[in-house]
């Protein structure tokens, strides 16, 4: 049976997202090589994978020379966004709250981070 189509990218497309919000465009090959320091696939596959990213709306590719140069048709704070909210909302009954202090408690912190979480705090608090 086929594996239900997922609202957001896989785990492999997110990380060729990633690669390309970092610095687009990119070649298929500039993906895999940027992807082989902590994955190695083949380049066939690399491409395959892309092929299903611009057909998902993930990517498009545009002729250059003789290869592709391929950049992102999404924004990386809206795709993080809605999965952020996805997980809240199936994990966490869709409070924040409880998403927030499992963190808080499951994580270490830097104390730089926590005052940036404390000055956000106190903005949403006066508004």
């Amino acid at each position: 049976m086929a594996r239900p189509k997922s609202k957001h990218p896989t785990e492999l497309e997110l990380e060729i997202l990633k690669i390309l919000w970092r610095a687009n465009p990119l070649t298929g090959r500039q993906v895999r090589d940027a992807l082989a320091g902590f994955r190695e696939l083949a380049y066939t596959s690399v491409m395959t994978i892309m092929g299903i990213m611009e057909d998902k709306g993930y990517v498009r590719r545009k002729k250059q020379g003789s290869s592709y140069l391929y950049s992102t048709r999404i924004k990386q704070a809206t795709t993080t966004r809605r999965m952020l909210l996805d997980l809240v909302e199936r994990a966490y009954d869709g409070s924040v709250t409880s998403a927030v202090v499992n963190l808080l408690e499951t994580s270490d912190i830097q104390p730089e981070e926590l005052e940036q979480l404390r000055e956000l705090i106190r903005q949403k608090t006066k508004q």
